[in-house]
């Protein structure tokens, strides 16, 4: 059966999925955007549309990621992995044992797919993705640490997301930043190190392996 979803990991995932009577009660974008994996995948199962447009946007960077960067597929084919996994991601939810899996079901779907796409390419220039600088499986542990951390940022305070965001992705000083928050630069050093104490806390909540292994 033919999907009836066209979506586009660039565009904004509005009205790809067929209009549903039975969605429930209505959250908002920011509601939505703020529940859990499970909780989110819970809704999809019941039709609510809005619900498939979070999952949609919520797991496109991870896609895109994964197809780009594990196996180095060029725009237009990693386009077209990324629509094929969200319509079999659509037709297949059934098949999902355990909702808060949601991730790495589709991050193996998409490994797939991606394998797929390469061994039926006649392209020259295409190779066995297992031979790939630095190996697919490298590539995707680094992906999958990378959005775990995102996810755990997203579940910081604003503050601490502000600070951090600052101090590691901006590189701005410690008086930089406590101009920029009206806050004494004097406080910001212990103000990240209970920041990270936290993000790590809720790191290896998320991923139990991972504190073991650091």
């Amino acid at each position: 059966m033919r999907s009836p979803l066209t979506v586009h990991w660039t565009a904004q995932p509005a009205a790809i999925f067929p209009p549903s009577e039975h969605s429930g009660f209505i959250l908002s974008g920011v509601q939505l955007a703020s529940l859990p994996d499970a909780q989110l995948v819970a809704r999809c199962r019941v039709g609510d549309e809005d619900a498939w447009r979070e999952l949609v946007a919520r797991f496109s960077r991870y896609v895109y990621a994964i197809s780009s960067q594990a196996y180095r597929l060029g725009p237009e084919d990693a386009e077209e992995v990324f629509q094929e996994v969200f319509a079999r991601t659509y037709q297949h939810l059934d098949k999902l044992r355990d909702d808060e899996a949601i991730r790495p079901w589709i991050g193996q779907l998409t490994r797939r797919l991606c394998i797929d796409h390469l061994r039926s390419s006649s392209r020259e220039e295409i190779v066995d993705p297992e031979s790939l600088p630095g190996g697919t499986d490298e590539a995707m542990a680094t992906i999958d640490e990378s959005f775990a951390v995102h996810e755990a940022m997203a579940e910081l305070s604003e503050n601490c997301r502000e600070i951090l965001d600052r101090f590691f992705a901006r590189d701005e000083s410690y008086q930089t930043i406590g101009a920029a928050l009206e806050i004494p630069s004097g406080t910001i050093a212990s103000r990240i190190s209970r920041c990270l104490a936290r993000l790590r806390e809720i790191f290896e909540g998320r991923n139990p392996g991972a504190g073991a292994s650091s």
